[in-house]
């Protein structure tokens, strides 16, 4: 385990710069983050794993930190009072604080959270907590929005090419990496911890990929089998399409599509590892694309994790839910329905596609999978309690939906769909 690094006057002043960045919301936390850590190499592995956990801990509880500094939210104070709420030292405090500040910090800790409206408390923007209690009702929301503000666990996949479960499972014990099995995928493992894996042997060969569990489920939901011409229509860097490869056996036809080149180029190292050759990366400039359309009726399977508000994933990606708004996601909800419908087009009779999103909210998930089949007779939906019964998980309903308070992983909502024969 990392030993936290001695809070110093040094630090405290990267972590203002940080936040700074941080708080215009104009970039994805993560990618700030990295960008600043390049820049600034002298920061070492634990000072970089600190300075990430507590600016994610205020982005987590940005609202109720900003109500305990009572008009004075500027970087020192939220960062002190984050200091404080997490119970740092008061002997390393007064290293960075300035005499002022000290009287002010007591307050911090004796402030009643029980005056603040629940979506304070909950620390979301108003909005975003009156849909959710629209969908799920206050008493669902309090549990799922309190696993949301925690920190995720790390979850890997094992390229069942390479190795198995088990085999992997004793070497990363042998290694002093606390772990064990997932509870739904069968190549999945979360570890205890969140040790530095890019070096780590097993990864550097292609033995593990990380990916949280919630995800790996996406892709069994699809099944593709041996032999079969698959497409991942949205594949981003490529996690889910290597684990469609690894499903596959490496056989077959495997497109993986997307508009974005520097996302496809995050791929190939990935693809190198993993050692599947069944793999086409293709940049497509739109759904609209005339590569797409070449291919109209001629896919067994396709897998559509489209773009979407992410707000599942902000046990990952906290800053989400002050980036989002309500006409963000009305926009998104727009090219949801026209991915889904091109995408569709694909799919040959008696071929199944799934359609999924890292977002717990209705309009981009049940409502978009209504449209789509009120207007497209020709496909029907696929209760997906019986294609997930031989992982040996009872899943309610006809579509999938995972929470973070529930399953433990990322909050996932998946529709399988299938084009009727003739």
């Amino acid at each position: 385990m990392n030993r936290a690094p001695r809070l110093t006057p040094a630090l405290f002043v990267h972590a203002e710069r940080l936040l700074l960045q941080l708080l215009t919301f104009d970039y994805p936390a993560d990618g700030v983050l990295s960008r600043y850590f390049r820049e600034h190499r002298n920061l070492g592995q634990n000072e970089r794993g600190f300075l990430a956990e507590l600016l994610f801990s205020i982005l987590r509880h940005l609202r109720s930190l900003k109500a305990r500094c009572d008009g004075e939210a500027t970087q020192r104070h939220l960062l002190l009072a984050a200091l404080v709420m997490q119970g740092y030292p008061p002997r390393e405090l007064e290293l960075v604080a300035r005499p002022a500040e000290l009287e002010w910090m007591g307050q911090i800790e004796g402030f009643d959270a029980a005056g603040l409206g629940p979506a304070e408390q909950l620390d979301l923007p108003d909005w975003l907590y009156e849909k959710l209690v629209a969908q799920w009702g206050e008493a669902e929301v309090l549990p799922l929005v309190q696993a949301l503000n925690r920190p995720a666990p790390l979850d890997l996949r094992v390229n069942e090419l390479k190795s198995s479960r088990k085999a992997v499972l004793e070497r990363l014990q042998a290694d002093g990496i606390a772990c064990e099995a997932g509870r739904f995928s069968p190549m999945a493992i979360r570890l205890a911890e969140k040790p530095a894996l890019s070096r780590y042997p097993l990864f550097q060969e292609g033995v593990i990929e990380v990916q949280d569990e919630g995800s790996q489920l996406l892709g069994l939901l699809l099944a593709p089998r041996r032999g079969e011409m698959v497409v991942d229509f949205c594949a981003g860097a490529g996690g889910k399409t290597l684990l469609l490869g690894a499903l596959m056996r490496n056989t077959g036809r495997l497109y993986a599509f997307d508009v974005s080149e520097k996302r496809l180029s995050n791929l190939k190292p990935r693809l190198a590892r993993s050692g599947l050759s069944n793999v086409h990366p293709v940049r497509i400039e739109s759904e609209r694309d005339i590569k797409i359309k070449r291919l109209a009726g001629k896919i067994d399977r396709v897998l559509v994790d489209a773009p979407c508000s992410g707000l599942g994933t902000l046990r990952r990606n906290p800053d989400l839910k002050w980036r989002q708004t309500p006409e963000g996601v009305a926009e998104l909800t727009v090219k949801q329905a026209s991915i889904l419908a091109a995408a569709a087009r694909l799919v040959k009779p008696g071929g199944r596609l799934v359609y999924a999103t890292c977002s717990l909210l209705q309009e981009e998930n049940e409502a978009i999978v209504a449209a789509f089949l009120a207007a497209s007779p020709e496909f029907r939906i696929v209760p997906v309690a019986r294609e997930l019964e031989a992982l040996g998980w009872q899943a309610p309903g006809e579509c999938l939906q995972l929470l973070p308070h529930v399953q433990g992983t990322d909050g996932f909502f998946a529709a399988l769909l299938e084009r009727r024969q003739g």
